[in-house]
């Protein structure tokens, strides 16, 4: 198989399967701080942050784009299937903090841009997670999918949606998966350590900050050099699902890897349909296998069938790897 072309992508997209968690009062900066993965103590007004939510073995329960609206209003933008339990968890931790936490889903309205859709917002050399504030629209720059910047444009519920061609949420969603920056997703809740989708490298983790749910995993992955799953882009012919798991012929009976997220890719691509793009978390040592395959989780006792699979290409990232310190 060889590697797909990348048809343009350039529009504006509706976004609806993200949520907003908001958080507001004059301990919302640090209670975050000390919940989730990056920095929000020195977090200012013209940056994002991507971000963890992990448990206290460091598996991740929820990852964020969030940014400041002002001093004391942060925005948490999520996974919309995994907005009422991660509030819930998160909530629990407020204790006596002067913070408080709410859906705000149907207070903004969210749309992604591509393309020359995001020239009146992001100039060429605009780094991701830098933010642009327009009155009360946020725009916070993302890491590019198929050679285009990308944007996350947010404002209040309401407000006219940026003028400029029309992009299906479908390819938006396509979009995301080519940027290999990850979104957790519920079928894959509890599975991954922030390094296993590279979140060290695309800004995700801020290992200069102080304790937070798991911190000592985290930390401990990547100054011992223990990490042995990456994330990695892969294509296919055939549908993909999040949560199949990921076989070599080699090992049909353990995985070594896991789809995190997936997309139909749009026509014009090597496949006449455009095939299948995911991001795969898997074990470092079977990137470079040849025959990899995507397999429903397997049953006790059953073991992988290659036929019954869906062959994968790995593609190259879009962005370099930090190496582990």
């Amino acid at each position: 198989m060889t590697q797909p072309s990348l048809p343009a992508l350039d529009g504006i997209a509706p976004i609806s399967h993200l949520g907003v968690i908001r958080a507001t009062g004059e301990d919302a900066a640090s209670f975050l701080h000390g919940q989730l993965t990056q920095d929000f103590a020195l977090l200012d007004a013209r940056h994002a942050r991507l971000a963890a939510f992990c448990t206290a073995k460091g598996r991740m329960l929820a990852s964020f784009i969030a940014f400041k609206r002002s001093a004391d209003d942060i925005l948490l933008i999520c996974d919309h299937g995994l907005l009422a339990p991660t509030l819930k968890r998160l909530s629990m931790f407020v204790l006596r903090a002067k913070c408080k936490l709410s859906d705000a889903t149907a207070d903004f309205t969210l749309h992604g841009l591509a393309g020359s859709a995001s020239a009146p917002f992001l100039s060429a050399d605009t780094a991701p997670w830098s933010k642009k504030t327009d009155g009360d629209i946020s725009v916070v720059a993302l890491y590019p999918a198929a050679g285009q910047p990308r944007a996350l444009w947010v404002a209040p519920a309401g407000t006219p949606a940026p003028a400029g061609p029309t992009l299906s949420e479908a390819q938006w969603l396509w979009s995301e998966v080519q940027s290999a920056v990850a979104t957790l997703s519920a079928p894959v809740v509890d599975a991954f350590v922030p390094q296993m989708l590279n979140y060290e490298s695309v800004g995700g983790v801020n290992f200069k900050k102080g304790c937070y749910p798991g911190q000592e995993v985290v930390a401990r992955s990547q100054f011992r050099g223990t990490l042995k799953r990456r994330a990695y882009l892969v294509h296919a012919a055939q549908p993909l699902a999040v949560g199949q798991e990921v076989f070599t012929p080699d090992d049909l009976e353990q995985a070594t890897g896991t789809v995190v997220q997936a997309a139909a890719a749009p026509a014009g691509t090597s496949d006449a349909s455009g095939g299948w793009d995911a991001i795969v978390s898997m074990q470092i040592a079977s990137s470079s296998h040849g025959d990899l395959f995507a397999h429903a989780p397997l049953a006790e006792g059953q073991s992988a069938d290659a036929a019954q699979g869906v062959a994968l290409q790995v593609l190259p990232l879009p962005y370099a790897l930090l190496d582990d310190i």
